[in-house]
């Protein structure tokens, strides 16, 4: 891995018992889990945890679209270390990846990226992002020219994945 990704937020997370088949590997579901609780996580660590977030800035974030590669199988007892970083703020919806790797390995065994639409919470009507919101992720958004890192696909436009396109 490289040293120079510190705009990724990072949790560690045990593959267990739950989370695996009868052949001891991950069930794919799981990842979904894993992907949450980073989420969550990173929202906690700009000081916007969901219950400050939703009441403070009256919005929800409905994911629109949610898309993860399978690289390779993760096992049981596997320490999983999963990053998260925002890939790109539209008008109205915002970009998380995801990256999967055991703990200490370059090696990624999944990616993800999720799209979450900024909504109002009393009608569920599409929003811009706050710009406080996008202010506390700062610090975790892929730079636009990180050296090695294809940001063309975070380029697609929101509107794709609006149900309600402005």
């Amino acid at each position: 891995m490289k040293s120079d990704d510190t705009w990724k937020f990072r949790i560690e997370e045990r593959v267990r018992w739950g989370d695996v088949d009868a052949a001891r590997i991950i069930f794919y579901g799981a990842y979904i889990r894993f992907f949450e609780f980073a989420e969550t996580e990173l929202f906690r660590a700009v000081g916007l945890p969901y219950s400050v977030m939703f009441d403070e800035l009256d919005i929800w974030l409905p994911r629109a679209h949610l898309e993860c590669d399978f690289r390779r199988a993760a096992q049981l007892d596997y320490l999983l270390e999963v990053a998260v970083y925002v890939g790109r703020i539209g008008h109205k919806s915002l970009r998380l990846n995801f990256e999967v790797r055991r703990k200490g390995e370059a090696e990624l065994l999944a990616e993800a990226h999720f799209v979450l639409v900024a909504v109002r919470r009393d009608t569920f009507d599409s929003v811009p992002v706050p710009d406080e919101l996008k202010r506390r992720l700062a610090p975790y958004t892929q730079p636009s020219s990180a050296e090695g890192v294809d940001t063309s696909a975070n380029r697609t436009s929101e509107e794709t994945f609006l149900a309600h396109p402005e």
